[in-house]
């Protein structure tokens, strides 16, 4: 298996300045296709392998579908979500359940508070206890158990990588990239098999997942597709108001996704596509460095993006209660 990315085949991506003072920097790699596809710009070692954690949830959600998980709208969305568990993702989740005849019980991802703040705070003050329907991956799991219900396959066990989902889904993410090579597959965060691929392959697959056609031909891409559509109508769904992949899907009209560990997929409206991963892996600087990217492009404009970064909540660096310095991508 080749080596995976290092500090020496990373490149600086991002700082941390607090009172003018640069605090901390954030190293890694970054891939920026063209909308033909070719590679426009690389920094740092992309063809190492990664774990995309949660980015992999587009390849998943599509191939939830493709094998009868048949949801739209804000259901699709979330099918490819991180979201913070509010109540309305709640009952969204718990609808898709019921929509296939099963309940909560059924869930095989990890209980969890809300990451949401004032939703937490509530049912911590009312003594719920942690939930699977609140963990974040909840969607991306009814989504699977779904796809279970429409072939007959096992609910149990749907999270082994031997599961026939989990084979349909490593097939899906094998076709999409192009046939990549996937260096190891490990457990994710919420249970589920993550697969490592080289980031210029993830940027790859989640180019022909960003750019697909409802009126395609091919019933992947039509999927896909929708699934494209369902983001950009319900971008609440994708994690949650204010957050960071919500807000750029809202100010931009960009597909965004961010995986654990410092991952970041984006795909502009013009096919533009970028793919980062931060080594350390830290999140604050990932949609910094993949919209700066995308601006750097041509794909977004340049103003805007800089009027984002200098005022979403998520780039400030506080001291005392006040900003005091922000997160600045250096690409």
């Amino acid at each position: 298996m080749p080596g995976t990315l290092s500090v020496e085949s990373s490149v600086e991506l991002a700082s941390v300045d607090r009172g003018g003072f640069v605090e901390s920097r954030h190293a890694g790699a970054a891939v920026v296709l063209s909308p033909d596809g070719e590679v426009a710009l690389a920094l740092g070692d992309v063809d190492a392998p990664v774990l995309p954690r949660s980015a992999m949830k587009p390849f998943q959600a599509v191939a939830c579908a493709t094998a009868g998980a048949t949801f739209d709208g804000p259901a699709l969305a979330v099918s490819t979500a991180s979201h913070s568990g509010t109540d309305r993702h709640a009952q969204l989740v718990r609808g898709m359940l019921q929509d296939v005849g099963l309940t909560e019980d059924y869930l095989r991802c990890p209980t969890a508070y809300p990451d949401d703040a004032q939703t937490r705070s509530e049912q911590l003050r009312d003594n719920a206890p942690a939930s699977r329907i609140r963990m974040t991956c909840s969607g991306k799991h009814a989504a699977m158990l779904a796809a279970c219900a429409a072939n007959g396959w096992d609910k149990e066990t749907y999270l082994s990588p031997s599961h026939p989902l989990q084979q349909h889904i490593r097939e899906t993410v094998e076709r999409l990239t192009g046939g990549a090579r996937i260096e190891a597959t490990v457990t994710d965060g919420c249970g589920a098999p993550v697969h490592a691929l080289p980031l210029s392959a993830l940027a790859r697959g989640m180019q022909r997942i960003g750019t697909s056609s409802e009126t395609s031909p091919f019933a992947l891409h039509r999927i896909a597709g929708g699934l494209m559509r369902a983001t950009r109508e319900h971008p609440w769904a994708v994690e949650g108001p204010g957050r960071p992949d919500t807000a750029a899907i809202e100010r931009f009209g960009v597909f965004s996704k961010f995986g654990a560990d410092g991952v970041q997929v984006m795909v502009a409206p013009d096919g533009t596509t970028v793919a980062v991963k931060v080594l350390d892996g830290s999140r604050r600087a990932t949609s910094a460095v993949a919209l700066k990217l995308l601006a750097k492009a041509g794909a977004l404009p340049v103003e805007s993006v800089a009027d984002f970064l200098a005022v979403h909540p998520q780039f400030a660096i506080l001291g005392g209660g006040q900003e005091v310095g922000r997160v600045r991508p250096v690409v």
